[in-house]
């Protein structure tokens, strides 16, 4: 699974499975990056709003590998809606990883955080403005692909209004249990890869005694079913974990899920709660 890839719309190609990041401390992040790294991963995910961009560079300069053969990716902040702030954002994630360029970025919000799940606002201009810095700096060459998170149908559409580039990503909250089917079917229609983030719902559909039952079927954990769901429903997988046996039972997603099950996972009740979580905002809370 490690060696396999999408083809962006740009013709670069994307591992199918990558590391999350979030949640790792910027001291603990370089040792997870270079492990990750040694059991085969080339795929790195992390964010300007993770705290932890220094920490992945340091792995991603010091794991041995290089650098042409990883594929390293940030995220502007969602508070950056001005073309400056996006731009200083961008060179700022540069400089703290102390990477020349990256494989991709990404706009991780197109609200801020505090106004997720409590404001109608979807700073439509905000979001073109960051876009603008994102595309410059793809045809400078800082970027090597460029990408939106979080992003819904009308988000898109009011961006493509005036973006020279179209997105070649975009990132959401995708799972067992909360597949939004329309949106994935609108990226994939228009040549819009989806990755697929907190693809084991943040740990919480391990609860979850039905998707236990059909994992044992396959004779897999529930962590793997969940990752093999979303890659076969043709997203890229980014299963967060500082764990290195993680790291490594997650890769090992070589099974193939039936048309039958995968039906049932994609209308299987929705989870109630993200537990201790529940109060980000990717998550349904509010900060």
């Amino acid at each position: 699974m490690l060696k396999e890839t999408y083809t962006l719309n740009n013709g670069v190609a994307i591992p199918k499975l990558g590391l999350g990041t979030w949640f790792i401390d910027d001291d603990k992040v370089a040792d997870a990056v270079r492990e990750a790294i040694k059991i085969g991963y080339r795929h790195i995910d992390t964010a300007q709003a993770y705290g932890n961009e220094r920490g992945v560079g340091e792995g991603v300069r010091t794991c041995g590998i290089p650098r042409e053969e990883l594929f390293v990716v940030s995220k502007v902040a969602a508070e950056h809606k001005t073309y400056e702030e996006a731009k200083a954002g961008i060179d700022g994630t540069l400089e703290k990883m102390g990477l020349d360029y990256l494989d991709m970025m990404i706009i991780h919000s197109p609200q801020p955080w505090v106004k997720v799940n409590q404001s109608d606002d979807r700073y439509v201009e905000g979001n073109r403005a960051a876009w603008r810095a994102l595309e410059e700096a793809y045809k400078e060459g800082k970027l090597k692909a460029i990408g939106i998170s979080n992003f819904q149908i009308g988000d898109i559409e009011s961006l493509m209004e005036t973006a020279e580039i179209k997105p070649m990503v975009n990132q959401i909250l995708l799972h067992i249990s909360n597949t939004p089917i329309e949106l994935v079917d609108y990226c994939q229609k228009n040549d819009i890869l989806v990755e697929a983030y907190s693809p084991i719902a943040h740990g919480e559909i391990l609860n979850q005694p039905e998707i236990k039952a059909m994992a044992d079927k396959y004779g897999v954990t529930v962590p793997q079913l969940c990752i093999r769901y979303t890659i076969q429903l043709g997203t890229i997988s980014l299963p967060k974990t500082a764990n290195p046996e993680h790291m490594k039972s997650n890769t090992e997603v070589d099974f193939e899920i039936s048309a039958e099950d995968m039906e049932a996972l994609k209308n299987f009740k929705k989870i109630e709660s993200y537990g201790a979580s529940s109060g980000f905002p990717v998550y349904g809370g509010r900060i």
